[in-house]
């Protein structure tokens, strides 16, 4: 799997990149068949009435489909972290869509038949 770390509106530090890198590289444990990782790391804008915002989005590439997930914190951890956990969701949702086309699969190879109740 191919991790690529940016930075924008932030310094890229060590700490930075290498949390970023490990949370990514943690989401193989839900889904498998990562093909890479495009994560990008920053502030939104440094004009917030509310104080500073920092923003992670995760360009992750599986077979077949792209998936994107944007997050907002007030640290940059905290969006990281908020990324990591709804891509969890979401590998978690494929996961089953892929589990059911397999069973359906199955039933019509071994030949079952959906009982009617007339």
């Amino acid at each position: 799997m191919i991790i690529n770390v940016q930075a924008k509106g932030v310094d890229m530090t060590d700490a930075i990149k290498q949390y970023v890198e490990e949370k990514a590289g943690d989401l193989e444990k839900y889904f498998d068949n990562i093909v890479g990782i495009d994560a990008i790391v920053g502030m939104t804008s440094s004009h917030h009435n509310k104080g500073k915002i920092y923003f992670a989005e995760f360009n992750v590439q599986v077979p077949g489909k792209n998936m994107n997930m944007k997050k907002e914190a007030e640290d940059l951890y905290k969006a990281i972290d908020k990324v990591k956990d709804h891509l969890k969701v979401e590998f978690e949702k494929i996961k089953g869509k892929m589990r059911d086309k397999d069973k359906k699969e199955l039933r019509e190879v071994k030949g079952y038949q959906d009982v009617d109740s007339n």
